[in-house]
């Protein structure tokens, strides 16, 4: 495992961490304890040093899984990142209430990094402003209960660049990275102006939800067949010096063990000349053919109306990279279709990527009805 300064904590964390938000699922879609538990000791075992959970993942069942993961003597092995749900904050004492669950479902007395989760402006002001809740953070690490503060985002660059500037309390953030998003949020502007303030930055969405680790032959090409799809998109990211970690959520065995080989042979400055220029030429190729930048988190869901609607976007993207047929087909499987959006937005408002889901549903269901 290779190893990387956490910005101005001075910390050695592994330059992969574990992401907990899509862990090993069972037929009826509840987590596979047992194989997860394992996935992430393994992981420890072979250096992975910082393990990241949040309150809504997999339904709230995550934390308790790490929980158990870390157990025997794990939680002394890593650093354990968490976060607080700020949307569901309704008064100043939520903050409290909310970190002794998790610390409770953690089966820990501390969590090593605290993020405020997603921040948005909308966020910002009507939480972290409005309920103090920098000063809770400070009066938590004060107390023992989490050691570095930070937050996770999903906005614009001017936003990041306030909330970054906001306070000089923060050790760290989280922003969406990945070379289609180089632009988007936060992005490679947002990741040097954090960087150059001291804080470490984590990046989330390696993958792009998924959607790098399995590429048309069109953008594959542009990209040396010595290395897989997955590789490329970590090497892009490791290789930036401003990069502290990346996030995967790894969802078996198979893609742990790829990681780590993926991982050992990482370092920053690593990418020639001529390999940067082609994850241009796969960017350019790849927007031209994306149809919605969805990445499958799943804030969106339940939907009231029954649709799965990262699995409606995930076959409408098909159709931007593999054709209509291939996206039909895909499209048919599914139970609930877009035409059965009655566009109530309550997805819209919990979107990271900000997605105007009730309007591109439209769009989906004149392309594939």
């Amino acid at each position: 495992m290779q190893y990387r300064t956490f910005g101005k904590t001075g910390l050695k964390v592994s330059a992969l961490g574990f992401g907990c938000m899509r862990l090993p699922l069972k037929e009826d879609g509840t987590i596979h304890e047992e194989e997860a538990v394992n996935c992430i000791r393994h992981a420890i075992d072979e250096g992975v040093n910082y393990v990241d959970t949040a309150y809504p993942y997999h339904g709230g069942a995550s934390e308790t899984v790490v929980g158990k993961a870390l157990q025997d003597g794990y939680r002394e092995k890593t650093y354990l990142a968490d976060k607080c749900p700020v949307w569901m904050l309704k008064e100043e004492g939520d903050f409290d209430r909310y970190l002794d669950e998790q610390l409770q479902k953690l089966q820990t007395d501390h969590i090593d990094f605290y993020l405020l989760h997603a921040l948005s402006r909308e966020r910002f002001e009507n939480a972290v402003k409005k309920f103090h809740l920098v000063d809770k953070m400070k009066a938590a690490r004060e107390a023992g209960k989490i050691r570095y503060l930070g937050f996770s985002f999903h906005d614009e660059l001017d936003v990041f660049r306030e909330i970054v500037d906001y306070t000089k309390e923060w050790d760290f953030c989280q922003i969406q990275y990945n070379y289609i998003n180089v632009d988007y949020q936060a992005g490679r502007e947002g990741l040097r102006y954090a960087a150059e303030k001291g804080l470490a930055v984590i990046v989330m969405e390696p993958l792009l939800g998924g959607r790098l680790a399995s590429l048309s032959h069109h953008v594959a090409d542009k990209f040396s067949p010595e290395k897989t799809a997955v590789e490329h998109a970590l090497d892009f990211l490791w290789d930036q010096k401003e990069v502290s970690l990346l996030l995967s959520g790894m969802s078996d065995r198979k893609q742990v063990e790829d990681n780590l080989v993926y991982a050992g042979r990482s370092s920053a400055g690593m990418l020639s000349e001529e390999e940067k220029k082609a994850y241009e030429s796969a960017k350019a190729i790849y927007d031209k053919m994306s149809m919605v930048n969805c990445t499958a988190c799943a804030y969106c869901m339940p939907c009231p109306f029954g649709l799965n609607i990262p699995e409606i976007f995930k076959a409408y993207n098909v159709f931007g990279l593999l054709g209509k047929n291939k996206a039909k087909e895909e499209y048919e499987k599914l139970e609930g279709k877009a035409d059965q959006c009655r566009g109530c937005r309550r997805c819209e408002k919990e979107c990271p990527q900000h997605i105007k889901i009730s309007q591109v549903m439209k769009e989906v269901a004149a392309v594939m009805e």
